[in-house]
This record gives C-alpha cells, structure tokens and sequence, in this order.
C-alpha cells in the first residue's frame, strides 16, 4: 500500500502534546509532510521553543509513523520557523480550546 501525505498526517492525528487536549495536527503544528516511497520526512513545531516535551512528541510521532505498513524511515524534524501562534490550529481545535 502507497502511504499519502493524508494518510501520514491522520495518524499523527493520535500524538498530543500532554499539556493540550487537542493532536498535533490540528493544533497546526505539522507543517510539512513528504513521502517517498517508504520514507517519510516531517517537519514540525511546538507551541513554545521551551517546551521540554519536544523530544518525546516527536519519538511519538517518528513511531507512529514507523508503524504504518510498508514505511521503513521516518524523520522528524523540529523547527522554529515560522514561529507557531494559535491562529494556525484549526477552527475544530479552536472550538475545542474555546477560541
């Protein structure tokens, strides 16, 4: 089975950041998803570039990835560039935060 970026991003779809209540992809902090065969590449974001779960969101990430039939890598990346803002969780996240 081919993956798809759609289909990378619903399984991210299960990875929180513990102090929100809300995935990772709504919350807008997936900004890119590349897949190559059976390699996915993702680049991604925190809430704040402090937050000392970064590490483990992203192994949570990188495993759930891994987890999917016929993907064999998985990179994730975090970066700081743009700097996330809660204008880029979406409206179901902004609704469930009561933004």
């Amino acid at each position: 089975m081919l993956m798809t970026e759609e289909m990378i991003r619903e399984a991210m779809k299960d990875c929180y950041d513990p102090e929100i209540p809300v995935n990772i992809v709504d919350l807008g902090l997936v900004y890119d998803v590349r897949v190559q065969g059976d390699s996915v590449k993702v680049k991604m974001t925190l809430t704040a570039p402090g937050c000392g779960m970064g590490a483990a969101i992203a192994g949570d990430v990188r495993e759930r990835i891994l987890a999917l039939p016929g993907i064999k890598e998985a990179d994730v990346e975090l970066v700081w560039d743009p700097p996330w803002n809660p204008e880029m969780m979406s409206e179901e996240a902004k609704k469930a935060l009561g933004i």
